[in-house]
């Protein structure tokens, strides 16, 4: 398995930056999670968009889904010219209404799934949702479980299971059941929204970077890799605060960062 960062910045991307937008590839199998503002851009710096296979959306905050209008044209119009072209199965949460009504008129291009209705299990008390990514195609199986975070939206953390374990945190605030979530990743993708001079700002719903740490560091992670960063900080600083919570080196995601698994 191998995750290329195709954007890492919130809520607007620095100067030929792009907002959240992450391509988890395993085998022949090609995931999108996230996409949003200039992702469709760099994605197709690595893959042709007509081999995704799969869209996970965690959240329908603009910075997390507006490519997909994008992503949709670039569906439509090649389908008109290649009929056998399957619609692109698209996961995400049913709420807001209106984002969610508008993205699944777009049948021509998407085939949407909300994650509240995938077959769920209760765990401590939380609802984990679960879905097989790839389904009967060739290749290693790839599954995707959800839990909800603490967000002002309906949001969703996932872990990805394949040949490895990716654990991607989506925006939350700090949340105790995560890092048993997480347990075992061998790599997590968490956001590092706020300093820790300004740790009041967690209050609508993000982690501090020293909370990055601390959650991938008890979830045991092999690797943590620290994304969503608000454009005006200084990532040395963040990545400092990270590996205090982590206890040991962070990987700073940047569009094209290559991380193996």
């Amino acid at each position: 398995m191998k995750l290329t960062v195709l954007g890492c910045w919130a809520p607007y991307p620095r100067a030929g930056g792009a907002c959240s937008g992450y391509l988890l590839q395993s085998g022949g199998f090609n995931m999108l999670i996230e996409c949003g503002n200039g992702v469709l851009s760099n994605l197709q710096k690595y893959i042709d968009f007509r081999h995704l296979d799969a869209v996970v959306v965690s959240h329908l905050h603009p910075d997390h889904y507006l490519d997909l209008y994008c992503l949709r044209h670039a569906l439509a119009g090649v389908r008109r010219t290649d009929p056998p072209l399957k619609p692109l199965q698209l996961y995400m949460p049913s709420a807001p209404q209106e984002p969610f009504t508008i993205l699944s008129r777009y049948t021509e291009a998407f085939d949407i799934v909300s994650i509240e209705s995938l077959n769920r299990s209760q765990k401590n008390g939380r609802w984990v949702h679960d879905a097989d990514l790839n389904g009967n195609k060739a290749g290693p199986p790839v599954k995707a479980f959800f839990v909800q975070t603490d967000h002002p939206l309906p949001a969703y953390a996932v872990l990805i299971e394949g040949p490895k374990k990716f654990f991607y945190s989506a925006d939350t605030k700090w949340c105790d059941y995560l890092p048993e979530f997480a347990a075992g990743a061998d790599v997590a993708l968490c956001e590092a929204s706020v300093i820790e001079e300004d740790r009041k700002y967690t209050s609508v719903g993000h982690l501090t970077a020293r909370q990055a740490g601390e959650l991938a560091k008890q979830a045991g992670a092999g690797r943590l890799v620290i994304t969503h960063f608000w454009p005006e900080y200084n990532l040395e600083i963040l990545e400092s605060e990270a590996g205090t919570g982590f206890g040991g080196p962070v990987t700073v995601a940047r569009e094209g960062l290559l991380v193996d698994m």
